[in-house]
């Protein structure tokens, strides 16, 4: 069973800290998988919330996330 299902059936947090899926928001049981498919997509607030950072960083990585996937797009297409 994997860690997101056996969580989800216990509905316990999970614990393992060192896996990558992990948060410390105990309402999506410390995991972001658990998170998507009980949230769907989040707003930048939501996001914000979770992972502990001002909302004003997650727009900034937003940003450059879209900027950088412009570039790329661009370079694709040639």
């Amino acid at each position: 069973m994997k860690c997101k299902e056996k969580c989800m059936k216990n509905n316990n947090p999970c614990i393992k800290s060192d896996c990558r899926n992990w948060i410390d928001y105990g309402d999506d049981l410390n995991c972001v998988l658990v998170c998507a498919e009980k949230n769907g997509p989040l707003t930048l607030q939501e996001t914000s919330k979770r992972i502990g950072v001002s909302y004003v960083r997650i727009k900034q990585i937003q940003d450059k996330a879209l900027a950088k996937m412009q570039i790329s797009s661009k370079e694709d297409s040639y």
